[in-house]
């Protein structure tokens, strides 16, 4: 079935069409995607949630069937669990700035999280006082959870938060949050999971996983931008203070009081992106019928061979494990020689390879290491296919060969 995904990208249809390799940041858009975008401004281009036209009354039942999808797709226990959010960073601030802190209140987090998951916690720590404790990995990037129940351990009754990337967007590498989440609620701590880099690649069940928390960046599962979505047990939700206060937000107010609005809108304060919301339906209707674990394991066929490709170059070393299958679809890599900013800018213009350069938001791992220039990122998706990564290799190997 994958075989026939490219077709769907309009992007992707004519001669010139490039192998996209930065899909770890934001991914392409199926056709009916845009078309969802396109119908609500063209068709029914009103308010959902407030106006009972007829406008009003189709958005606010797309918008709705969008949330239910959703929480499907995730297996949330109820659709009013699922909350339209901008991105990633928007949820996991809410969760953040959400919850009623205490000084000296412990959150762990890994030691490679995207910024949108180290930020709010240091923030959190400047302002109020919590304590913010780093999980160092093992050398090659894998998760060390002997270290991790150490720390746990060390913070004891003042843990609250664990809060950490399902898969790092800076190796691929997966977090067993499965195993992190019982250990952590035996503490009584919350589990808070930034899925952007999961979500769009794998089966991920919530139920299952046992977490309180999940976010997520629908612009990275075939979405339209400035789209995301944050999940959270009701009772969780239902306790958490917005950060988005306003219109929607309340059912009642007076001069002097407000009385809140249950979950969802509580959080979803202020006319929504309904375009995007309807297209986000779009987006897990596409996903939802396709083998996600098809999808996961299509993605580290690619990845093995851009490995292989990349291990015989010299001067280059791949982040993470060295088995691919523990990198998912993303294929990071250290430059000796050669500066990873100016080879991205040579695979796009060469031969049309879009790739990521830089630090990818995980600064803190980069400074810890003092690697100022970051790396070259290319990470795989559902459309991608073996030519794709081919070329990658074969124009880098180039590149590697003239300059280095």
């Amino acid at each position: 079935m994958l075989n026939q995904c490219r077709d769907d990208f309009p992007t992707l249809q004519n001669e010139a069409a490039p192998a996209y390799l930065d899909n770890a940041c934001v991914t392409l858009k199926p056709q009916s995607v845009i078309d969802a975008i396109t119908g609500y401004y063209t068709t029914t281009p009103g308010c959902g949630g407030r106006s009972v036209h007829r406008y009003g009354t189709v958005v606010s039942k797309a918008v709705n069937d969008a949330r239910v999808k959703l929480g499907a797709f995730i297996n949330a226990e109820r659709a009013d669990e699922v909350i339209f959010t901008r991105n990633a960073t928007h949820s996991i601030n809410q969760v953040a700035h959400g919850l009623a802190w205490e000084r000296g209140d412990v959150v762990l987090t890994s030691d490679r999280e995207h910024n949108s998951n180290l930020v709010p916690w240091l923030q959190l720590e400047q302002e109020r006082g919590v304590d913010h404790h780093v999980v160092k990995s093992h050398d090659d990037n894998s998760f060390d959870l002997e270290a991790f129940e150490r720390a746990c351990e060390d913070a004891g009754p003042r843990l609250k938060m664990v809060a950490m990337s399902h898969v790092g967007n800076l190796d691929g590498v997966e977090i067993p949050i499965a195993e992190v989440a019982k250990i952590a609620h035996d503490y009584d701590a919350l589990v808070a999971v930034d899925g952007a880099q999961s979500t769009p690649h794998m089966n991920v069940d919530v139920q299952a996983l046992d977490i309180d928390f999940l976010s997520f960046s629908i612009h990275k599962m075939c979405g339209p931008s400035g789209m995301g979505g944050l999940w959270g047990r009701y009772e969780l939700l239902d306790g958490l203070r917005t950060i988005q206060s306003g219109g929607q937000t309340v059912t009642h107010s007076t001069y002097t009081e407000a009385t809140w609005a249950p979950p969802p809108s509580k959080f979803e304060g202020g006319l929504g992106n309904f375009s995007g919301m309807i297209a986000t339906g779009a987006a897990v209707d596409y996903l939802s019928a396709l083998d996600m674990n098809e999808v996961h394991e299509h993605e580290i066929r690619l990845n093995r061979i851009m490995t292989k490709g990349v291990n015989d170059l010299p001067g280059m070393k791949i982040i993470g494990p060295e088995d691919p299958s523990k990198r998912g679809g993303i294929c990071s890599i250290l430059l000796e020689h050669l500066p990873a900013h100016e080879v991205a800018l040579l695979l796009d213009e060469v031969a049309g390879v879009m790739v990521r350069s830089g630090q990818h938001c995980v600064h803190s791992w980069f400074a810890d290491r003092n690697i100022p220039e970051g790396s070259l990122r290319a990470s795989a998706y559902l459309y991608n296919t073996e030519e794709d990564v081919r070329c990658f290799v074969d124009t880098l190997s180039e590149i590697a060969h003239t300059l280095g």
